[in-house]
């Protein structure tokens, strides 16, 4: 009783401090910069649990399959959730550039080639100052300024060699290596996003993290609503985005967005009923709590270890 009491008054100081700590922020011109530190730890404050108990006992002796396209860097190599996890992953990793398909030589399932709608030959335009920003799509220097690219930088996002590539579909790909399933699916290709899921098939994994483009750099991208057009016709829905680089608008120009199948409907609850213990596991590795609450109470699925966790994000 006493501690909540101490915490509502806490909160009561903080509200009246708060717009003179803001007008002191504008004042030396930070006020962005704190906000945007806070509101990425606010983002990754569910990292402060471990789940890793949870998870065994879910999974069993069974493993994620998960399929990285744009794997530069190796699995989970943008610590989008805690490194901790990576064991309970079964990775296929799907590196195009050969050079660095080599550095991945220790993982047991990499894919060399491209991945595209259809099996085909694309050109990739290689950017060896800046090898993530490399893309089947050319860089447009008259949309650089959206993305507040300064002069000392133009250099990193110049075309150095272009390489021709094969190209084959996730479909194909997985059949390939005898993957009747797959489970997590991360797409970052620098505009290829579209193109890729177009070739997905019959898979339908229970969580998909891609990057999409509001303000591309590149030309000839799809609109970023095609994207997500697209998406909510294979019957996935957003749960989440995160804003990416330096941009000029008041929006990102770029987001790591992540979807599930459709929980309010019948054919998305089937999908995760299917295989509720990786779907749990998914959500629960990358800090998803309040959504997985809510979706657990409407499937009527008892989870009871899970209430004594609080999504921090929401505090």
């Amino acid at each position: 009783m006493l501690k909540k009491k101490l915490f509502k008054i806490l909160r009561s100081i903080i509200k009246i401090l708060l717009p003179l700590i803001f007008k002191i922020l504008i004042k030396f011109k930070i006020n962005r910069r704190v906000i945007n530190y806070l509101q990425d730890k606010s983002y990754f404050s569910n990292e402060k649990y471990n789940f890793s108990e949870i998870i065994h006992k879910l999974l069993q002796s069974e493993k994620l399959i998960a399929l990285d396209v744009g794997a530069q860097g190796g699995f989970n190599s943008d610590g989008f959730f805690p490194k901790r996890y990576n064991i309970f992953f079964e990775t296929i990793l799907v590196e195009p550039i050969k050079s660095e398909a080599e550095k991945l030589n220790n993982n047991k399932f990499v894919i060399e080639n491209a991945l595209w709608s259809s099996k085909s030959k694309k050109k990739i335009y290689i950017l060896d100052n800046r090898l993530g920003s490399s893309s089947m799509f050319e860089p447009d220097p008259e949309k650089f300024d959206m993305h507040d690219i300064n002069k000392d930088e133009l250099n990193n996002y110049k075309v150095t060699r272009n390489v021709e590539v094969d190209c084959d579909t996730i479909e194909n790909s997985l059949k390939k290596l005898k993957f009747q399933n797959l489970d997590y699916l991360k797409i970052d290709t620098q505009g290829s996003e579209l193109e890729i899921l177009k070739g997905i098939g019959d898979y339908r994994p229970q969580l998909i993290k891609i990057e999409a483009h509001i303000f591309t750099m590149y030309k000839h991208v799809p609109e970023w609503n095609k994207l997500l057009n697209y998406l909510y016709e294979l019957n996935y829905i957003t749960i989440d985005w995160k804003g990416l680089g330096k941009h000029k608008s008041r929006i990102p120009a770029e987001m790591d967005m992540i979807f599930i199948p459709n929980f309010n409907n019948k054919e998305g609850e089937k999908k995760i009923r299917e295989n509720q213990e990786k779907f749990i596991s998914l959500l629960l590795i990358f800090g998803q709590i309040n959504i997985l609450k809510l979706i657990m109470k409407k499937f009527k699925i008892n989870l009871s270890n899970l209430d004594k966790f609080e999504d921090l994000y929401f505090n």
